[in-house]
């Protein structure tokens, strides 16, 4: 192999290498989710937006709480993975069973009503013998006021829409302010 051959060869190598890199940064950009599928996330916000709705205040849609939810996934709450995706295929199973489409596009009293057999555990008993649905439900329940409560730095409570509604000032945040001596 000659000296030129060789210089051909890593010049094409590293274009090669360099266009994978390009490709795979493109697919992964393509999603603009942590976590969720397109499918998932589209269902969990319409959960949380029935769990927190919007009224003469925001709700827990406008919070953003389905990018609170998303982000702890793969963060803080990352041990609830695996509940999140049976969860959210259990209530597609049992939606399609029950009222032959999907969940978001249930009428807000269907919506309501399900989630209320969720939380008693009078959901398909079938499709969910290895989940308790009043467990799944307890445990959205929680992220979403968490997500919708708890500081924007977390993912949700886009433009403190809670502390907002709360009439409350924005939380100092221990360590970023000094406090002054009297």
């Amino acid at each position: 192999m000659s000296y030129q051959s060789r210089r051909e060869f890593i010049r094409i190598a590293a274009a090669g290498a360099g266009g994978l890199l390009f490709m795979s940064s493109c697919k992964l950009k393509q999603s603009q989710w942590l976590f969720f599928t397109d499918e998932e996330a589209t269902l969990a916000e319409s959960i949380t937006a029935c769990l927190i709705p919007a009224d003469e205040d925001p709700g827990a849609k406008e919070a953003g709480v389905i990018h609170f939810l998303d982000r702890q996934l793969v963060g803080y709450h990352r041990r609830h993975q695996n509940i999140y995706r049976a969860g959210l295929a259990k209530i597609r199973a049992s939606c399609l069973q029950l009222y032959g489409m999907s969940f978001s596009n249930l009428s807000e009293e269907k919506k309501n009503h399900f989630l209320r057999s969720m939380e008693e555990n009078t959901v398909p008993a079938e499709i969910w013998k290895d989940l308790p649905s009043s467990d799944f439900f307890n445990l959205v329940l929680d992220h979403t006021m968490q997500g919708f409560y708890g500081s924007p730095r977390h993912g949700g409570n886009k433009d403190f829409v809670s502390y907002r509604m709360l009439k409350l000032d924005y939380p100092l945040i221990i360590g970023r302010h000094k406090f002054e001596n009297d």
